[in-house]
């Protein structure tokens, strides 16, 4: 497959575990990594709590508003809760769907700690009934991403265990309907995905989703039953010093009916420093077996997560939230937003 890839590769889970067919699909998922950025993992052993999942979209969106607003995101400095059509923007446009925002369980913000150790907190839900379904749900993701990341590593020539250490301690699961809208409307305007070393994505039957290939084409990313598409994130890209790198994608708002999505962020640590990964990172792109002039050119757009402005990765992805919920930025970090706003977007 070219740089310029023209559809997105199918990797099969079942395929990777197999002895005999491992070498095989190893290499399926190597060439998905360096020329694509995205693959579809089929086989993946989560296909009934995805439909599950799926399924249970409709009635959790329909609560009434009352339930909604008693879990907005404005209640929590960590940007979980639930955000309503029109509140937040991905490259300085409004995106034209809402969502249900939750993250794996880990210890809360106490005094002292930094200010920015207030991304990691605890959720909300809005009964007993979500959260069964998110805690199960992000179980199985916790599950099938860490083995996941394992079966990356060979497929680059690493060992297995390569990127164990870089698994943060919140992943976040998303559910997020995007109602019926004009034609050309943005459902996610282009970007990549900061939060995070991959993102699992399982969508309903509608599609919409769509990949930048290095031609400048957008390539359709349609729904296969059961999988979940994959792509680098910044985090995986940082790491790796850019030689994986992410790719830019959107979603356009459905024109005729309701879309729904279901996209779990696999946690990086948020405590990592650019210093920190100089040396681990050198050690990777050495191992990495792709020519010398891909090990040195420049990714595309450049993770904002190594950028030199940043203490931390959890600096740039608390800059990345405040840009994409203002409101939220504005409430509990009136000095960052204030700070934020006067720079461009990235």
């Amino acid at each position: 497959m070219s740089t310029s890839f023209s559809s997105i590769p199918l990797v099969d889970f079942g395929r990777l575990k197999n002895p005999q067919t491992k070498e095989a699909e190893l290499a399926v998922l190597r060439d998905a990594i360096f020329h694509v950025g995205f693959l579809y993992l089929v086989n993946n052993g989560a296909e009934a709590l995805i439909e599950e999942a799926h399924e249970r979209l409709p009635e959790i969106f329909a609560i009434s508003s009352k339930d909604k607003n008693h879990i907005d995101m404005l209640k929590s400095p960590s940007f979980l809760g639930y955000t309503s059509l029109g509140r937040e923007t991905t490259a300085k446009v409004i995106d034209m769907r809402e969502q249900f925002d939750f993250g794996s369980e880990c210890s809360e913000y106490k005094d002292g700690d930094p200010f920015w150790q207030m991304l990691e907190g605890p959720s909300q839900f809005p009964n007993a009934s979500v959260r069964d379904l998110v805690q199960r749900y992000m179980g199985a993701m916790e599950s099938v991403s860490k083995e996941f990341v394992g079966f990356a590593a060979e497929s680059i020539s690493l060992p297995r265990n390569t990127f164990e250490s870089f698994i943060g301690k919140m992943s976040r699961l998303k559910f997020v309907k995007y109602p019926q809208a004009p034609p050309g409307s943005q459902g996610v305007g282009p970007h990549k995905d900061s939060i995070g070393l991959f993102t699992y994505l399982a969508q309903d039957n509608v599609g919409g989703l769509q990949v930048l290939n290095k031609s400048g084409d957008w390539i359709d990313a349609p729904p296969i039953k059961g999988s979940l598409v994959i792509n680098i994130a910044q985090g995986f890209e940082a790491i790796t010093g850019g030689v994986c790198s992410g790719t830019t994608h959107r979603v356009i708002a459905p024109t005729s009916c309701t879309r729904y999505s279901i996209p779990y962020f696999q946690a990086v640590r948020l405590d990592l420093r650019l210093q920190d990964l100089e040396q681990s990172a050198a050690s990777i792109v050495a191992r990495i077996p792709v020519s010398e002039d891909k090990k040195k050119r420049a990714v595309d757009v450049p993770s904002e997560l190594i950028s030199p402005q940043y203490a931390c990765f959890r600096e740039a992805q608390l800059r990345n939230r405040i840009f994409s919920h203002p409101d939220v930025g504005k409430k509990w970090y009136p000095g960052l937003f204030e700070q934020y706003s006067q720079q461009p977007v990235a």
